[in-house]
């Protein structure tokens, strides 16, 4: 494993922490997804006794999403699958999961959030799918926003790009808890588990997580490659989404043809 994932068993093994450690930005490059899948996820199906998967980021940022580089066309499709088996491994193992968010938690760092369970964040977080300012758009975010907090504001989200303060994150009941600040939420979360979470039979947690998500995880497996087909075989092809890509890496406003 590279040093871009710190894995920590905790309380006994019933927890295991997982950081995305490249800081500041933490992007979710496919060094770090492998690491993410083959080395801390893919192990946890020998492991009975967790009961929770904490997922955060080192340093002052959750992540800003997916690496930017590896969105160029001979690499995308690529890229795309790797990371949406992420998606399908979490889905598979059924371990509660919890995100605790500090500062930018962008695009593919977003969508990682919004398949764990719960989803903490202090003040200083800042959330958004940046990819439509790039002439593309998000595949799992588009699948599942809609299911977390309704497609009015998925939409709002998904079609601005814009960023949400963490108060604006809350409102829109995308957060199980808001906190001040990022050691005051982590204190709290160790706090809330020991409470909820570790009293509990981690067979019956498992279960319980297949049943709660049975719609939401049936519905991403029937319905997110049929985005990423989108993405990859007609998105990729038009100039626009060429030109977003290139313009972000040259750090220039992209010139738009609309097609």
């Amino acid at each position: 494993m590279s040093d871009k994932l710190t894995v920590q068993s905790l309380h006994d093994d019933q927890m295991v922490r997982l950081t995305l450690n490249a800081p500041t930005g933490n992007i979710l490059d496919k060094e770090m997804i492998t690491d993410l899948l083959q080395t801390a996820l893919e192990k946890l199906r020998f492991q009975p006794r967790v009961k929770l998967i904490q997922i955060t980021g080192a340093g002052d940022h959750f992540s800003f999403g997916a690496s930017v580089q590896e969105h160029t066309k001979n690499q995308v499709a690529d890229m795309l699958a790797q990371f949406h088996q992420l998606f399908y491994t979490l889905a598979d193992l059924n371990i509660p999961t919890a995100a605790l968010v500090s500062g930018h938690c962008l695009g593919g760092g977003m969508e990682l959030t919004l398949m764990c369970n719960f989803l903490f964040a202090d003040k200083s977080a800042r959330f958004g799918q940046p990819e439509i300012n790039l002439g593309i758009f998000a595949p799992a975010a588009s699948l599942l926003l809609p299911f977390k907090i309704g497609r009015t504001r998925a939409e709002d989200i998904l079609l601005t790009g814009r960023l949400l303060t963490a108060e604006e994150a809350d409102e829109f009941g995308l957060l199980t808890k808001l906190f001040e600040d990022q050691e005051t939420m982590h204190f709290e979360v160790e706090t809330w588990a020991k409470k909820h979470l570790f009293p509990k039979s981690a067979a019956a947690l498992r279960f319980g997580v297949q049943a709660a998500r049975l719609q939401f995880n049936r519905t991403l497996r029937e319905r997110l490659k049929a985005l990423e087909n989108l993405y990859v075989d007609d998105l990729v092809e038009t100039h626009d989404a060429t030109e977003g890509i290139s313009a972000f890496l040259e750090r220039r406003i992209p010139k738009w043809e609309n097609c």
